[in-house]
């Protein structure tokens, strides 16, 4: 299931729709080889989710972190 989010690094936001059973990680580093998404330093480890106010990992898929659609993931540097 494709879900719609938002990704906050540093002052950047990226509006995204992805695949809830894809690693965070791997998702986002997809984007970046595909020229969708600019970081100046490599991806975070982990993002704070705000639907669900905690911390995830960006090692675990977005339906293991019960990360849904309209959530803001900013980026824990």
């Amino acid at each position: 299931m494709f879900i719609n989010i938002t990704i906050e690094v540093a002052e950047a936001r990226y509006d995204i729709r992805i695949d809830s059973e894809q690693r965070i990680q791997a998702g986002l580093s997809e984007l970046l080889k595909k020229g969708k998404m600019q970081l100046r330093n490599s991806l975070p480890h982990y993002f704070h989710s705000r639907l669900n106010q905690k911390p995830v990992s960006a090692y675990k898929t977005f339906a293991e972190e019960h990360v849904f659609d309209g959530d803001i993931l900013t980026a824990i540097i």
